[in-house]
């Protein structure tokens, strides 16, 4: 947005302010609203004062971006703007943002909020103007991506075929941060000669980390490798006291040594960034943040492993798996993933080179887990617990583990309204190859991607789908224009309608579109198959439909209905 105003995009805007909420938000910093737009952002090098008087009379002419709203400290509780002048007055991060919210500061200026999760957005503010909901990298685009990072590299041809292969992999590079991540370990494995990806997030990591702290060929020595492990201790100590803050930011001088600091930065596990100079001293202060979340994640999770001090049953309290959806113990939400997988890699080389005191086989911490697992009650989990439940157990990759919990989920799952990942997808679909069951799923409002569903609809087991009337006709067109006419055939057989509520004027337009699509199917499948009386059962067996649409649209939607 910034790059795109500055080339002359969004011209009802004079100025664009973009604020990384993770750098902003240090407990112990207090900004007045000039410091934050004027020092923090950009520093004008003379005429602060008029620019700063301007934009306080042209707020409509402002656009403040704050990205990454989880990334605030604490920002469970969302604070009154309690300045008297809040335009001068020094406060918190969180109240500067709660007086822009409540048009006390800037009033007339606009506000985009990006959040992981759009629930995180609703602490601060219960209405907005709109919200825009992005699901990611579709498959086309993961390739491209990948094809473009490795273009004119002598790995080029190898690489996109190697990541491909790794299904899982590759369905996290649905996130551009985990897509460059992959593509990067990618092309050092290559480099290395090596010619196979780890099948799990977590020996990704591992392998990622043992990389960093091995030894350059000009410096093997086994006290750069012992210096090299006891810095990443004191990072994944780090990792895990500020990700229980919900913090992953400091200021540098709070950093225990030099050597732990160019460890970091050097490696690429932290990034630094400026603070403002302070108005009365002039002084610089700088900070530095983890460079991206799931590295914060794993170093956290590397800390509750190699730490003496902490007990086996204290573990289990990590990886805990509510009936219901409460509020999860630990902000870090990667970690349960990576303390599960660790835990089963006690005996891998990789791991082991992680700590220069000799890592303790810890086959207790193993059985713990088995037992917590077998105890669960799967069935009462509810949809959120159940998706983390079964990375966990995906990432440990242990068959007993994978069979076990495969066989305890009951036949009908819903998901209704749950969004589905191309990464939740690829587990839910492992697991249920496992079980020898039948099974309906619920799909309806889960953002799933039409390659997701066309996974799990073209399961054996799976006997019957619910899904948003609108991702199944695409996936009935993706498949037609594909002439996969069998799985055409087949998931038209397993769709359930009945009952339907046409709640806005698109779920009108999703029949309109089922009637023509009936027409296709038809054709193809009796084209296929010889059969001469074939009916799309969703359309032969629906009984009820409910029309909701309310009086603005509710006219215009009954004559199409009609």
């Amino acid at each position: 947005i910034c790059q795109d105003w500055s080339n002359g995009e969004f011209p009802q805007f004079e100025f664009v302010f973009w604020f990384d909420c993770k750098q902003i938000s240090l407990p112990e910093k207090w900004y007045s609203l000039k410091d934050l737009l004027l020092d923090f952002f950009v520093r004008p090098q003379e005429g602060s004062k008029e620019i700063f008087k301007y934009i306080l009379q042209n707020s409509t002419k402002v656009l403040l971006v704050f990205d990454g709203l989880e990334g605030l400290h604490g920002h469970e509780n969302s604070p009154q703007c309690s300045a008297s002048q809040p335009n001068k007055d020094l406060c918190r991060v969180k109240e500067l943002l709660s007086g822009l919210i409540q048009k006390k500061i800037l009033n007339g200026c606009t506000l985009l909020l990006t959040a992981r999760t759009k629930e995180k957005v609703c602490q601060y503010v219960s209405k907005v103007d709109k919200t825009i909901e992005i699901v990611g990298f579709s498959p086309w685009q993961r390739e491209l991506y990948i094809s473009k990072y490795f273009e004119g590299l002598p790995s080029c041809d190898n690489a996109l075929n190697l990541i491909k292969e790794h299904e899982y992999l590759f369905s996290h590079c649905y996130s551009p941060v985990m897509c460059r991540f992959v593509c990067f370990l990618c092309e050092t494995i290559l480099e290395m000669g090596d010619q196979g990806l780890p099948s799990t997030l977590t020996t990704l990591f591992l392998k990622f980390v043992q990389q960093k702290i091995m030894p350059t060929q000009t410096d093997v020595t086994d006290v750069t490798l012992a210096q090299n492990q006891e810095n990443l201790a004191t990072l994944a100590c780090i990792a895990w006291y500020l990700g229980e803050k919900h913090l992953s930011a400091m200021k540098s001088d709070l950093l225990p040594s030099k050597e732990v600091k160019e460890f970091a930065l050097k490696n690429g596990f932290f990034l630094p960034f400026a603070f403002p100079k302070h108005s009365d001293t002039g002084e610089e202060e700088y900070g530095t943040m983890f460079s991206d979340f799931v590295i914060q994640n794993f170093l956290g999770a590397l800390h509750l492993i190699l730490t003496e001090g902490i007990k086996n049953k204290s573990l289990i309290k990590y990886l805990s798996f509510p009936s219901k959806k409460k509020k999860p113990y630990n902000w870090l939400h990667f970690v349960p993933r990576f303390l599960a997988g660790l835990l089963f890699l006690q005996d891998d080389t990789y791991f082991c080179s992680l700590s220069n005191k000799g890592v303790k086989k810890s086959t207790k911490k193993q059985k713990m887990l088995l037992k917590y697992i077998k105890r669960l009650q799967i069935n009462n989990l509810c949809p959120e617990r159940l998706l983390e439940l079964l990375h966990c157990i995906y990432e440990t990759q242990n068959s007993y583990l994978l069979q076990h919990v495969a066989l305890r989920l009951k036949p009908d799952l819903s998901f209704l309204g749950i969004v589905l990942t191309p990464p939740d997808v690829h587990v839910l679909s492992s697991t249920l190859k496992r079980s020898r069951k039948e099974f309906s799923l619920d799909l309806q409002n889960s953002s799933i991607d039409t390659h997701g569903l066309k996974d799990l609809v073209g399961l054996k087991n799976v006997v019957s789908f619910r899904a948003s009337l609108s991702d199944t006709i695409r996936l009935w067109k993706y498949l037609e224009q594909t002439k996969d006419y069998e799985l055409l055939r087949v998931s038209t057989e397993k769709f359930v309608l009945d009952p339907f509520k046409a709640k806005i004027m698109r779920d009108i337009i999703d029949l309109s579109d089922l009637v023509e699509m009936q027409e296709i199917i038809i054709n193809r499948v009796q084209d296929d198959s010889g059969c001469s009386s074939y009916q799309i059962p969703a359309i032969k067996n629906l009984r009820k439909l409910e029309f909701a649409l309310g009086p603005a649209c509710g006219l215009q939607g009954f004559l199409k209905l009609v």
